[in-house]
């Protein structure tokens, strides 16, 4: 007698063995799952998944309807992958998500793709333990750690994808293979920055850095000036020593007021001599509304996440660029984004530091040079791109983890040249039939030509 005989959710035949992961339409928790934190969506299957086999399984299912869309969630916070769809498959990790330390002595940890980064920070600090990992709690692992990370600590101790060690992935075909840079290296070096085009990793293994009690700054400015403003804070950032890390959010004035700044920054020190000589620099920028400086934990800092379901609608529109320097050139266009209308936050994050000391060429993440990242929020795809490809003169690659264009020249600007034909190579190796393509999709040479 076969127990695994075929089970009909809605127009689908699912085998038996994961009838207890299907949600579909018209379920009760349906609406708990079919759309994500930024974006609204309304798949036609979704298996939340609870081990390895059953992640093969809902990939066998995938395979076998190529025609619908296929979505991989950890977290649902995807603002660029397409975590969530229309119509189509959703293989839903969240419940995957167990953290372990795997040895003290190296500080080596086990972490699953579905867990949550202010769950690993609060499990990594009684270890007197941090791991750079963007700057909110409630993302999941494994988007965020196969695209690059950039995060709170990332000019001391770099991008999380620098921290990885090894992981354990689930291949287009169904076959599960533990990468590393002993083993499959050239996927261990392709997960690192595109891994969401070459399968669906089920355990990371990463070397975390101690990290204590740090400093943590909220500040808020004047920002009338604010080309000047932005080029100023550029400066001191660029200048400051590494345990210095700051990321800037501004939107257009409102209601007659002026510009306002809110600046945030980790010194990587319990010595308050220490965290003022690193933050006054900033604070003398230009009068301040508001001002916190606390010692605290990384835990602490992560642990912003609201709880509750993601009932996000509609699509976001969201632009990305990596910039050297803020000029005094490209202080001014932002300036004048901001004051467009079309934007109603602007983000800047540090990078550079530790950052740019890997080789280019190490991981997939190859633009290691930038010393910011930034990220524009907009209420108009159209206008947004108009502008935001204005500007894009001044940048020198993209984080794709904050890009909603899918225009394909996005890819030879996440990319540099010699690491999208290398890319190309490893999916048509990987993936010849293009499974994993609803992301930023690395196409098969094959389907290029």
């Amino acid at each position: 007698m076969n127990d695994n005989h075929p089970i009909k959710f809605g127009p689908f035949i699912v085998p038996a063995s994961l009838a207890a992961t299907v949600i579909v339409p018209g379920d009760v928790s349906y609406a708990r799952v079919k759309s994500t934190y930024m974006r609204g969506g309304s798949p036609g299957i979704v298996f939340q998944v609870k081990k390895r086999d059953e992640i093969v399984e809902a990939l066998a299912f995938a395979r076998s309807h190529a025609d619908l869309p296929l979505a991989v969630r950890s977290g649902g916070h995807g603002i660029s992958g397409r975590s969530t769809n229309d119509g189509g498959i959703v293989i839903d990790l969240s419940r995957i998500n167990r953290i372990e330390v795997l040895d003290a002595s190296t500080r080596r940890v086990h972490i699953e793709p579905g867990a949550r980064w202010m769950d690993v920070a609060t499990a990594l600090a009684p270890y007197g333990w941090a791991l750079s990992s963007g700057d909110y709690g409630g993302v999941g692992v494994g988007g965020l750690a196969t695209a690059g990370g950039i995060g709170w600590l990332s000019r001391e101790h770099g991008l999380t994808i620098d921290h990885l060690r090894a992981v354990e992935m689930v291949l287009a075909d169904g076959s599960v293979v533990r990468a590393s840079d002993e083993e499959n290296v050239n996927l261990f070096w392709a997960v690192r920055g595109a891994g969401a085009n070459f399968g669906i990793v089920t355990s990371f293994e990463f070397e975390v850095d101690e990290v204590g009690p740090i400093g943590w700054a909220q500040l808020v400015f004047d920002a009338s000036d604010t080309a000047g403003f932005l080029e100023k804070w550029g400066a001191i950032i660029e200048a400051a020593p590494r345990d210095l890390t700051s990321f800037l959010f501004m939107g257009p004035p409102r209601g007659g007021r002026p510009a306002v700044a809110q600046v945030m920054a980790v010194v990587d020190s319990d010595k308050p001599d220490i965290i003022i000589n690193r933050i006054q620099p900033i604070a003398d920028i230009s009068p301040m509304y508001d001002q916190q400086v606390v010692v605290t934990s990384y835990a602490q800092i992560m642990a912003n996440a609201q709880e509750g379901d993601h009932n996000g609608q509609g699509e976001p529109t969201v632009r990305s660029g990596l910039i050297e320097h803020i000029t005094p050139e490209f202080a001014a266009a932002v300036a004048r984004l901001i004051r467009s209308g079309v934007v109603y936050v602007l983000q800047i994050r540090a990078v550079g530091g530790a950052v740019s000391d890997v080789d280019p060429d190490a991981t997939a993440y190859g633009n290691r040079t930038a010393n910011f990242a930034v990220t524009a929020f907009g209420v108009s795809r159209e206008r947004m791109n108009a502008l935001w490809d204005e500007i894009s003169v001044h940048f020198k690659g993209l984080y794709l983890s904050f890009e909603t264009d899918l225009r394909p020249e996005r890819l030879n600007d996440a990319f540099p040249s010699r690491t999208i034909e290398r890319l190309r190579e490893l999916k048509s190796s990987y993936d010849p039939n293009n499974v994993f393509r609803d992301n930023f999709n690395i196409a098969p040479q094959a389907l290029i030509n």
